[in-house]
């Protein structure tokens, strides 16, 4: 007699999208005999509809990948080398707390914890793990590396990470998609934008580089990089000009108006198109279509995304877009306004999750994570501290996306700096640690999200168990906290109950329980009479704060650090937009995507590419003074003159000659918000 086969247990699980994306999709996980065998967007979840992007719906493939980090690791070879041998977790655990112990007896701020949102997970991300560092007192970590020079425009002049309802924007009769790649970075947002498109609306996309969304829009303006508020500016001059202002809005709802009007009549089109490289028409034609919906009374609607806000002036170009929806009361429309983040709205508990009373009665340093190639350089002196002797390695593969990597990496290298990495895979940064702890992924834990795209609170439910000796973030955290002697009862409480503790009783965990995901109660058009969440209520184009601070409270156009023609050695500006089957240096290493990305590639425009002599298919070195990246030229439209496109982030060791984009990259700050620079970079590019 032939065996029975034991029955099939087929179930699925409720979770969300964990990585760093706007669009925080709903997750449905098939799991068959506890194996979880397909990913796909829940259909009852409005925003995402039952679609995914490419990338997450091949996330059982990176889960079961077999090269995953399935028990801790321990270096036997040179820093760098990435050779280790398995250890158990109470060997790695012991010696570790013993290591950090003896540092945190001396100088605890010598300790470092680098994290960012490898995970946006609010659980996984970042609650146990402060609650450690913390109560070890380490030095604290400026978590600035992606967005925070544009969050911090917002908040000087709507006053949170506020705006229109994503949803909404399928109801605009014109949309201006400003510095966002939305069919490859931002996918159910681009359906709304189809949605009004097919209803009439026009479409005009703003970026450097000829992306996949300008190639579906009606337009594209192909300005040169951080010449975003000079734009703004312009339009504003326009709108002046012609009349085509909300005057009783203006009146009613915003601060600072005469001053802000004043510098805008500082920048006819011709000025604005000498500075951005652009024709004056150009910003003539986008100011009548602007100016347009306000004197026909239709909606219009802005969407930011985070690459315009990578330049020195990112901060200042933020606050002038933003500035202008209460120009025109675009703001009276639910479909009218802006957005580049919804995150202000989440009731999150933050002191519930991460304790900072732990801390009492310290105040430890802060350290820039923009800056860790320099800081890990850098000596005990009077006003850094003492030197970092010990890094904390988790949600992050700072090698890889950390600017001027070439000091990044000489900084990891140090033979005395204990480096301990929570991680999947065997990444750039990985390479360089002395334990290597494994961490689950997303279909292994509990969490809880908002989201910066959209107003649900999401649910992500554990679909199957750990693989191998995998743990959560929050278990290592927890049982390092035992091992250091913490008796803490904020160390005992499980990931379940920090899910309920995210939101306390601002959201019904009931409901995200039972459908995974619950709807924040918004007004449609929250900024239609005003009610700003600023000190004033109105939209602050003078900010009193700023200008408190000694900086000026109007916003206006900051050049770049490396401007275009300043620096005959280096006659190209090169941005680093993601490519499009990677999600910052995440998917790098699932092979499916990595043959779908091709080789580290350059993007350039023909004319300079003749002046060069180069061609398509050669292998060409961007070089300037912080370093040399190898990749494969491709000649293409998608460059505007002068500018060329590196696509990343791939990780070194996947690069042609063990380096990535950010070999280029510099340390230097923005205006506001102390965020990275990535695309405000000149390069030179030469045949080998």
């Amino acid at each position: 007699m032939s065996a029975i086969a034991p029955p099939t247990t087929l179930t699925q699980v409720r979770g969300a999208c964990p990585h760093d994306c706007p669009d925080t999709c709903a997750l449905l996980t098939t799991v068959e005999n506890g194996i979880a065998v397909k990913v796909q967007g829940n259909p009852d979840h409005p925003h995402t509809g039952g679609t995914l992007c490419t990338k997450v719906s091949r996330y059982p493939e990176r889960t079961y990948h077999p090269e995953r980090i399935l028990r801790p690791l321990k270096r036997v070879g040179p820093k760098g080398a990435g050779q280790f041998a398995p250890v158990s977790w109470e060997q790695a655990l012991q010696d570790i707390a013993t290591r950090l112990g003896a540092i945190a007896a001396r100088a605890p701020e010598a300790i470092l914890p680098y994290s960012y949102a490898g995970t946006m997970g609010l659980v996984q991300g970042d609650s146990m793990s402060s609650r450690f560092f913390h109560r070890l007192g380490a030095s604290l970590l400026e978590r600035t590396i992606c967005s925070t020079a544009g969050g911090e425009g917002l908040v000087h002049t709507l006053g949170g990470k506020v705006g229109m309802g994503v949803e909404f924007f399928a109801q605009a009769k014109l949309i201006l998609i400003w510095g966002s790649n939305s069919i490859t970075s931002n996918l159910h947002f681009w359906r709304y934008a189809q949605l009004a498109k097919r209803n009439g609306a026009k479409l005009i996309c703003i970026d450097p580089r000829k992306s996949e969304t300008a190639d579906k829009c009606h337009e594209h303006i192909a300005l040169l990089p951080g010449t975003d508020g000079a734009l703004a500016l312009g339009l504003m001059h326009e709108l002046i000009h012609n009349d085509w202002l909300d005057h009783d809005y203006l009146g009613q709802y915003t601060l600072g108006w005469d001053a802000l009007r004043e510098r805008a009549l500082l920048w006819p089109p011709e000025r604005v198109a000498a500075v951005c490289g652009l024709q004056p028409e150009q910003v003539r034609a986008l100011a009548r279509d602007y100016g347009a919906c306000a004197h026909r009374g239709e909606p219009a609607a802005i969407r930011l995304n985070y690459g315009m806000q990578r330049v020195h002036g990112g901060g200042n170009a933020v606050r002038l877009v933003a500035s202008l929806p209460a120009l025109i009361g675009a703001w009276r429309h639910r479909a009218g306004g802006m957005l580049l983040s919804s995150s202000g709205r989440f009731p999150v508990d933050g002191a519930a999750l991460q304790r900072p009373d732990l801390l009492a009665p310290r105040t430890p340093r802060t350290l820039n994570m923009v800056t860790i190639g320099d800081d890990l350089l850098r000596p005990s002196s009077a006003d850094f501290g003492p030197a970092i002797e010990a890094l904390v390695v988790y949600n992050s593969n700072p090698v890889a996306v950390a600017p001027d990597s070439a000091k990044v990496v000489r900084g990891f290298a140090r033979e005395d700096l204990f480096t301990v990495v929570l991680e999947h895979f065997q990444t750039d940064t990985a390479d360089y640690a002395d334990y290597i702890l494994p961490a689950t992924t997303q279909l292994e834990h509990w969490d809880v999200h908002l989201s910066y795209g959209h107003t649900d609170v999401l649910l992500n439910r554990p679909a199957i168990a750990p693989l191998g000796q995998c743990k959560p973030n929050t278990q290592v955290f927890r049982e390092l906290a035992r091992a250091m002697g913490y008796q803490d009862d904020c160390f005992t409480q499980d990931d379940l109950t920090l899910c309920r503790a995210a939101y306390g009783s601002a959201v019904d965990f009931d409901e995200l329980l039972s459908q995974g995901f619950s709807t924040l109660k918004i007004a449609d058009a929250p900024f239609a009479q005003g009610n700003f969440p600023t000190a004033s209520g109105k939209c602050e184009f003078f900010s009193a704060r700023l200008a408190a601070s000694g900086q000026d409270g109007l916003p206006d156009h900051l050049p770049n650090h490396e401007t275009l023609g300043t620096d005959p050695a280096y006659p190209l500006a090169m941005i680093s937009p993601p490519a499009r089957n990677f999600l910052n240096s995440s998917f790098v290493n699932v092979a499916s995507l990595r043959e779908s990305e091709g080789q580290p590639l350059l993007e350039m425009h023909a004319t300079d590419a003749a002046a060069r002599g180069l061609s398509s298919g050669q292998i060409v070195r961007v070089y300037n003074q912080r370093g040399e990246y190898r990749c494969k030229l491709t000649i293409s439209d998608r460059a505007r003159p002068r500018v060329v496109n590196g696509l990343g982030v791939w990780w070194r060791k996947f690069g042609l000659a063990g380096t990535n984009v950010n070999e280029l990259t510099s340390q230097k700050l923005t205006d506001l918000g102390h965020g990275p620079t990535f695309y405000d970079c000149l390069v030179e590019v030469a045949a080998l």
